[in-house]
């Protein structure tokens, strides 16, 4: 599906859809703990419900309810599992040690650009500790084995789901072991997220091993900065929104925007995206609208659903902008948006973000691919028309 946006500021009021981030960790907690869980989540999109569906094929009880999920924790693994992940790394940096640690013999198909995406030092330290990992296909994982309780290395500079993966896999081992996290740690907010779920489940994320998850009965899941941080943007570009749902001692780490978007209105700062890396299309937009801005520590956002360096920077380019980059520095120069054609390149924080920078674009703005934004936000393009977006869409 392609979209041709017509400019116009957005008004109105809007409830944040669930927190993504969230919703997978809860998920797993309780897909694994003592007793039924009450989730409630009022929207899902093709990530939750690609974690939710793995759950199913690892033998938890996954039932779709209008307040959220009805979780029913499993009784006994499978000898086998297929896990479709779809294009969701959590998913899959989630539960490729979390199936290890059940001793499931596990294929884990990928869709999209997520069979290209990194998996290294995890693997490596999966095997170390019992495991034997396979490519099959290009698209998929086979996991055999099972991991051992023990002490555990990660770099934390690659990914923090390595992490998160780890330490949810490890609260399900029969004795303690430890996580030993060396190197640069990126994105510490994911993490603290992660422990705070395993908390709230009655586990100990600083010793795994030591309790079993106890399910609270039922948990909320909060409204989602990550996809908050468009219409806070919209709101920084002059429109005129009221939004809802957003905690603010919330733990996700996209909590940030709400300081950065003044930073960006009055100077050119200087940024480092190391834990805010989902941040950086939309910050680029509202960058380019104001006095520009440098973006630092960006070499995972090469590793995204795209590489989101140079889709940000096509993308601003493509609108009558300008920004360039170096190995692990994004500049984004101010500029006068005037539309234009954007390809999406099948990422979600691309068309959205594309979306807001029409609104202040001063010519139409045609986005390629715009269904793409179903994987976190499937009703992102009805609420954009509800609050004022002017569109037209066209099936391919």
């Amino acid at each position: 599906m392609d979209i041709t946006i017509h400019p116009h500021r957005l008004s109105g009021e809007l409830n944040i859809i669930p927190s993504k981030s969230q919703a997978h960790r809860l998920l797993i907690c309780a897909a694994f703990s003592d007793r039924p869980t009450q989730l409630l989540c009022s929207e899902t999109n093709r990530d939750i419900e690609a974690t939710a569906d793995c759950l199913a094929a690892l033998g938890a009880g996954i039932v779709r309810t209008d307040a959220g999920y009805a979780v029913f924790p499993m009784d006994t693994a499978p000898k086998q599992a297929v896990l479709n992940c779809r294009e969701s790394g959590s998913t899959l940096r989630f539960l490729l040690p979390v199936a290890a640690a059940l001793g499931v013999d596990t294929v884990f198909s990928m869709e999209g650009r997520l069979p290209q995406r990194p998996l290294s030092p995890l693997w490596e330290e999966m095997e170390r500790m019992g495991c034997a990992l396979t490519r099959p296909t290009s698209d998929t994982i086979r996991c055999t084995g099972k991991l051992r309780p023990g002490i555990y290395r990660i770099d934390g500079g690659v990914s923090s789901q390595y992490i998160t993966g780890l330490l949810l896999s490890l609260s399900l081992l029969d004795r303690e072991s430890q996580l030993e996290i060396t190197g640069k740690v990126e994105s510490k907010p994911y993490i603290e997220m992660t422990k705070a779920a395993i908390s709230l489940f009655g586990a100990d994320p600083e010793h795994p091993g030591t309790k079993r998850f106890h399910s609270p009965g039922t948990v909320n899941v909060e409204g989602d900065w990550s996809n908050g941080a468009f219409f806070l943007a919209a709101n920084a570009l002059g429109s005129r929104l009221d939004l809802q749902g957003l905690a603010p001692d919330s733990p996700q780490g996209d909590r940030a925007v709400g300081a950065l978007l003044p930073l960006l209105r009055r100077s050119a700062p200087v940024i480092s995206a190391a834990d805010i890396p989902d941040l950086v299309p939309i910050l680029s937009v509202v960058a380019a609208c104001n006095h520009g801005a440098v973006f630092t520590d960006i070499r995972r956002l090469r590793l995204k659903e795209s590489d989101r360096v140079a889709s940000v920077i096509a993308m601003l380019e493509g609108l009558g902008g300008q920004a360039q980059a170096d190995e692990n520095t994004l500049t984004i120069h101010p500029s006068r948006l005037t539309g234009g054609v954007i390809n999406s390149c099948n990422d979600h924080r691309i068309a959205m973000s594309a979306a807001i920078a029409a609104s202040v674009s001063s010519g139409p703005v045609t986005i390629l691919g715009a269904e793409c934004v179903s994987k976190s936000y499937p009703r992102f393009w009805e609420e954009y028309r509800r609050l004022g977006g002017n569109y037209e869409q066209y099936l391919r």
